[in-house]
């Protein structure tokens, strides 16, 4: 100190601190002029005296002044200084960059003017300190006093040449640095990051590509900032990187497919848009590198196809079929698992789109994978059976190809069957709005005869009566209806002549038996017509309720489609098909007279000939009715077969051709319609006492509440209750 009081004049010290910014400049100039002559002998003991005694009584003073000061002073010293002021460097510095921080705004001013003269002096040698000439400015440039920030703007632009120019600043050192400032929200300071980015990634000498992945996150968190300058500035340095990834042949795509994946999901737009643009160029050259990346990019991109953006959906489906174009193998990290996670997972989305593109990825391991997706299926089978029930057609379609493509093994055959028919015994509303579809689509996907032989099989045993019976008229309505099942109708037509179709029809008929009406049908579909009179006079009260009536009021209209052209063709020949015309009349007298399907049948009934096209013959009947040949139809002469041959045949026979023992199954029919008739009993008996109970319960509860004490008026009350039972009308019933 007394070797600084001793070269400084008194009066220069003084000035040095006055509140006129003039005095304090001519003091540093004379500070300037004294330490120019102290390095030029030497002196340098002396000098760090002057810079201790700027520091310590100016730089750190509570008097404002004081500080301008000592400011001003430590840059006069350093270009006093010039070329031999880096060794004092640790001295004059410091004592700056605290100034910095100071609560004085005029303070901070001439702080960042001292640092300005400090810096074009020394350049490259005051490196050393860069990060925290980096923190200091970064603070800076979000400062309150407008002068302050224009200040700080030229210290910066001044310290970017210097760092651009210089050999010895280190990337790694400020990198850290750097990531840890890019989550500031402060419009300045972004703009201020933006720009160090932009400038280092300017050098040649500097890798800023390399270390990417560590400040990536800030820059896409830059595009949803409310100002559109920053937005652009952000923009603008990710396009430039992006074009620097196309063009370099090495790049850590994992580390910054990590921070895509979540900037893809975010609520900005504009973000959404740049971080699927990136992940596609991503897929288009990260190659191994991005296997074990697929599922989570997987992830981001298919919510992105539904994205409400046109933009972001086209970019999102050209980046998904590049995707799925990729021939990854497990051996090589490819996940097959993470994937049909992902996918799973997407087939709860809420968007149809997405729903329809993680089915395809399904199909498309199913197809590439399928031995390594058959070990993940207990993971996703239940959520593709759930998926049957889809609003969208497109969607319930394309699982139904799934589980196809499933089902080519015997064992996983089984197992979408008897799911499927638990699915719809427990959800009734997919059977309606959905079961005709599904089971039309396994037809032509697995083969029509293979679905209904395993439906029929698990059907005979269902232990749900209820639930059998709807499900057999379901099949049975898909039967005679659809398209698609064509050729299985063609099959069961030569039931009586053909071993397959005889096979055929007796695997369905065991479950048949469930529905009065689909046995019915059957057999008029495989031309068993006196079986199918043999049922309909088996029918007793029980079994015509309304359910049966709407079950065959169907029926009748299905007789007038083009489905049984073949089977009114046939009432031609009255005397040939005798037991068809008397299969329909059954069907008539059991149909109300006031029902439209009575006045079809009818109508259709008495269009039928008094007598029968035979060849080139017309044979003339008994009567002038067709009714009247069933009447006049004597079992001891020849009848007419279930195929249509005459041959002599007597009613009380065995009743069987081809195999077919239609005594038994006759018997067998019968045997379910008593095991309907007894659910339906205990049903009913169960709803009944339940009603009685909470009946007689309500009335309890009722005398309770009205019964006096006196006896006599006990007696009123019954007197008062008996009228109202004697006053029931003959419709109704006593309980």
């Amino acid at each position: 100190m007394a070797d600084a009081l001793s070269v400084i004049p008194a009066n220069v010290l003084r000035n040095l601190s006055d509140k006129l910014y003039e005095k304090r400049k001519n003091a540093a100039l004379e500070v300037e002029g004294i330490v120019k002559q102290l390095a030029a002998a030497g002196d340098h003991d002396k000098i760090s005296a002057v810079i201790n005694l700027l520091t310590s009584e100016f730089t750190y003073s509570p008097q404002a002044n004081h500080r301008k000061g000592g400011l001003i002073g430590l840059a006069a010293a350093t270009v006093g200084l010039t070329s031999e002021a880096a060794q004092h460097l640790e001295q004059i510095v410091p004592p700056v960059l605290h100034s910095f921080s100071d609560q004085d705004s005029r303070v901070r001013y001439y702080a960042c003017e001292a640092l300005y003269n400090i810096a074009k002096v020394v350049r490259g040698d005051f490196i050393v300190f860069f990060n925290q000439i980096f923190d200091a400015l970064c603070k800076l440039s979000a400062d309150s006093d407008a002068n302050v920030q224009s200040a700080a703007h030229l210290l910066d632009r001044l310290v970017k040449d210097i760092v651009t120019e210089s050999d010895q600043f280190s990337i790694e050192e400020f990198i850290p640095l750097l990531r840890e400032r890019m989550n500031v929200l402060n419009p300045y300071v972004r703009q201020f990051l933006v720009g160090w980015i932009t400038v280092l990634d300017s050098v040649p000498d500097i890798d800023m590509l390399g270390f990417l992945p560590d400040f990536l996150d800030g820059l896409f968190n830059m595009l949803s900032d409310s100002s559109h300058e920053i937005r652009q500035q952000a923009d603008s340095a990710l396009s430039e990187f992006l074009q620097e990834i196309k063009n370099s042949p090495s790049v850590d795509y994992g580390r910054m497919a990590e921070i895509l994946v979540q900037r893809a999901a975010s609520s900005d737009e504009f973000t959404r848009l740049t971080a699927i643009t990136w992940i596609n160029e991503f897929v288009k050259l990260g190659g191994d590198q991005l296997v074990p990346y697929y599922a989570d990019i997987l992830g981001a991109i298919l919510p992105c196809i539904s994205d409400k953006e046109e933009k972001i959906r086209v970019v999102a489906r050209e980046t998904n079929e590049e995707l799925r174009a990729i021939k990854a193998d497990p051996a090589e990290g490819f996940d097959v698992g993470a994937i049909l996670s992902i996918a799973r997972r997407q087939l709860s989305s809420e968007w149809e789109a997405t729903r329809i593109e993680a089915l395809h990825w399904i199909s498309a391991l199913l197809n590439r994978h399928r031995a390594e997706v058959l070990n993940f299926l207990d993971d996703i089978f239940d959520t593709l059976l759930k998926a049957l029930s889809d609003a969208s057609d497109e969607v319930v379609l394309l699982v139904l190809e799934v589980h196809a493509c499933i089902a080519k093994d015997p064992q996983h055959f089984r197992q979408l069957v008897v799911f499927l028919m638990h699915n719809f015994r427990i959800d009734n509303s997919l059977l309606e709005k959905r079961g005709a579809l599904i089971i039309r689509r396994l037809c032509v996907l697995l083969d029509a005869e293979r679905v209904y032989r395993e439906l029929s099989k698990i059907l005979e045993g269902e232990a749900d009566l209820d639930f059998a019976s709807i499900m057999v008229q379901a099949l049975n309505l898909i039967l005679l209806t659809s398209s698609e099942l064509a050729e299985l109708r063609d099959l069961l037509k030569q039931s009586l002549v053909n071993a397959a179709g005889r096979d055929l029809f007796l695997s369905l008929y065991a479950s048949w038996c469930h529905s009065p009406m689909a046995i019915i049908s059957l057999c008029l579909l495989v031309q068993m017509y006196q079986h199918a009179s043999a049922v309909i006079q088996s029918l007793v009260e029980e079994d015509i309720n309304v359910k049966f009536l709407v079950q065959l009021d169907k029926l009748i209209r299905l007789l007038e489609t083009p489905i049984f052209a073949y089977l009114r063709l046939q009432l031609l020949e009255p005397g040939r098909y005798t037991w068809l015309l008397k299969a329909l009349y059954g069907l008539l007298m059991l149909l109300p007279q006031q029902s439209a399907a009575f006045k079809i049948l009818r109508t259709r009934l008495k269009t039928v000939p008094s007598y029968s096209f035979s060849g080139d013959q017309v044979k003339w009947t008994s009567s002038g009715t067709p009714y009247s040949q069933i009447l006049h139809h004597s079992p001891s002469v020849s009848q007419i077969s279930e195929d249509g041959d005459v041959v002599g045949q007597v009613l009380g026979n065995s009743n069987s051709h081809n195999g077919i023992n239609f005594t038994s199954k006759l018997q067998q029919f019968e045997h379910v319609q008593r095991q309907h008739r007894l659910h339906t009993r205990e049903l009913a008996h169960s709803r009944n006492t339940s009603t009685n109970t909470s009946s007689a319960k309500e009335v309890q509860r009722s005398e309770d509440a009205r019964r006096p004490a006196s006896s006599s008026s006990t007696s009123t009350v019954e007197v008062n209750r008996m009228p109202s039972r004697s006053r029931k009308g003959p419709g109704q019933l006593q309980l």
